[in-house]
């Protein structure tokens, strides 16, 4: 058995072949498609380990020349491990809700970066402490919220050089801006997904947790292998 094929049975016993029934297929998608069956799409996973590995190296490069790769994983489904390991490796991530205007409108939302950084330092320091109750509580609320938004993409000091999206058809504001910035996408794409805006798509059933982490992990870990390679 060749190393592909041991990939094959690996994001098969994952259902990364699964797609969407006919009804929902878009037409441009079907290039990836092996087949059909009980009405269901099969991704020709020969497709997508192809696509992968172009993806793969082309994200190793990004890393080697020092350039950012930004995250975006909003779907509940996975949010949280997606964010927990951009975390850990220090990749910024957007889990929640993409904020928009992030990229074409990147000196803005750096001032929210800032006002976030000013409320956690102020609340370490004990500043807070000056405050009754009720106005520490409102200010908890406005950290949380600020957290919850940009927690993940604090670190990010100027607009990033490329995009990973976990679900193209979810993320399509993310997908938008992108476009409008020129900045490239790597992207999972399920079989009712245009694929066409994606620079780097990577066929795939993004609606099962083992399917997309697998990707993910794929996708950081060469990001990574091109940090340690500079």
């Amino acid at each position: 058995m060749t190393k592909t094929d041991n990939k094959i049975e690996q994001l098969f016993k994952l259902g990364t072949h699964l797609g969407h029934k006919t009804n929902r297929i878009h037409p441009k998608a079907k290039k990836y498609i092996y087949t059909v069956q009980n009405g269901v799409s099969i991704i020709d996973l020969t497709k997508t380990i192809n696509l992968l590995n172009k993806a793969k190296e082309y994200i190793k490069d990004l890393a080697k020349n020092e350039k950012t790769l930004l995250v975006v994983a909003t779907k509940k489904l996975f949010s949280t491990q997606i964010f927990n390991l951009c975390q850990k490796n220090k990749i910024p991530v957007v889990s929640t809700k993409w904020p928009a205007g992030l990229l074409t409108n990147f000196d803005n939302i750096i001032r929210n970066f800032k006002k976030l950084e000013k409320m956690k330092e102020q609340k370490e320091n004990g500043v807070w402490n000056q405050f009754v109750k009720h106005e520490q509580i409102k200010l908890k609320k406005q950290l949380n919220k600020l957290e919850k938004f940009y927690g993940g993409i604090i670190n990010l000091k100027k607009i990033p050089d490329a995009l990973f999206v976990i679900d193209a058809k979810k993320e399509k504001n993310a997908i938008i801006e992108a476009q409008k910035m020129s900045i490239p996408i790597i992207a999972v794409v399920d079989t009712n997904t245009d694929p066409t805006p994606i620079d780097f798509p990577i066929p795939a059933n993004d609606d099962l947790f083992e399917s997309v982490n697998y990707i993910a992990q794929e996708i950081i870990t060469a990001y990574i292998f091109g940090i340690k390679s500079r």
